[in-house]
């Protein structure tokens, strides 16, 4: 019968001198050693993972605050465009509003005529007409033209109340992060009259998502004034209003967290802040008492 080979292991102890013998299998040995080494790998492997994990929570720490940044920088360069627009839709207004005051008379063309006699072609008394006509209707225009601007210039408050959320950059109620706010928001009771600030045509008068009731008026010279969350309509699409009409009825529709009016300006189609133009805290039950009251 062969016996397997083993390793010896003497233990002598320090005070009896006895000696101990243990005999290990060397298939023992190996085994542990292929253990160890096993184990050897594995914990290096979990090391390694951990070292790995530990950098790469790091990486993105240092991404985060770098997209961070680069989000308060889109910021900031949407309030710089913001800014930018809102001047330029004011200088395009104001060039109107000159063009409009103080128009320039257009002088009949003088064209060369193919006969030498003095009589005037047809085309040429048509337009000799024309200039005429322009030049008698200039002077009543231009007395017309200032009260017709100030009429169609929505100066009035949409209904009288507290300004609860202004124009500009605000925390979103819903969401709790950075927004714009593109109007400004005037408390008022449910079934409270709005009226229209401005001479214009009704362009909108419908449901409008988060707007909730929306009425949209055209002033004209690409001026706009937007009124939401109503609960009634008192106008209908195309139709012509004055200042001081009633147009709706305040309400909390659409994405509100309680009732108010939500009021915008916009020019060339870009929300500007409304607050400027509210000079006449006036509320008019008609157009002609709000005509006396301003006049």
């Amino acid at each position: 019968m062969e016996h397997q080979p083993y390793f010896v292991v003497v233990l002598a102890h320090s005070l009896h001198g006895r000696l101990r013998r243990i005999q290990i299998p060397q298939q023992a040995i190996y085994s542990v050693l292929i253990l160890a080494v096993i184990g050897f790998f594995s914990v290096a492997g979990f090391a390694f993972s951990y070292a790995r994990m530990v950098w790469k929570v790091a990486h993105y720490n240092s991404l985060r605050h770098e997209v961070d940044t680069l989000r308060a920088r889109y910021r900031e360069l949407q309030n710089i465009n913001k800014q930018k627009t809102e001047q330029l839709a004011t200088l395009q207004m104001f060039a109107s509003e000159v063009s409009v005051a103080y128009g320039l008379e257009r002088k009949p063309s003088s064209e060369p005529v193919d006969n030498p006699e003095l009589m005037p072609t047809f085309r040429e008394s048509l337009q000799e007409y024309n200039f005429l006509k322009t030049a008698t209707l200039s002077h009543a225009f231009r007395q017309y033209a200032h009260q017709w601007q100030i009429n169609t210039r929505p100066s009035l408050w949409p209904v009288l109340g507290r300004i609860q959320s202004p124009f500009g950059a605000r925390t979103d109620p819903f969401s709790g992060e950075g927004a714009i706010h593109t109007g400004v928001d005037i408390s008022a009771a449910v079934g409270t009259a709005v009226q229209a600030t401005g001479d214009g045509v009704v362009v909108r008068a419908e449901w409008a998502g988060r707007y909730g009731r929306l009425v949209v008026i055209d002033h004209g010279n690409g001026i706009q004034s937007w009124y939401a969350h109503l609960s009634a309509f008192q106008v209908v699409a195309g139709e012509a209003v004055r200042r001081g009409d009633v147009i709706a009825l305040s309400g909390a529709s659409g994405h509100v967290t309680g009732p108010h009016v939500h009021y915008e300006i916009r020019m060339a189609g870009t929300p500007v802040n409304p607050y400027p133009w509210l000079s006449h805290p006036v509320l008019a039950s008609s157009s002609a008492n709000a005509r006396d009251l301003l006049d």
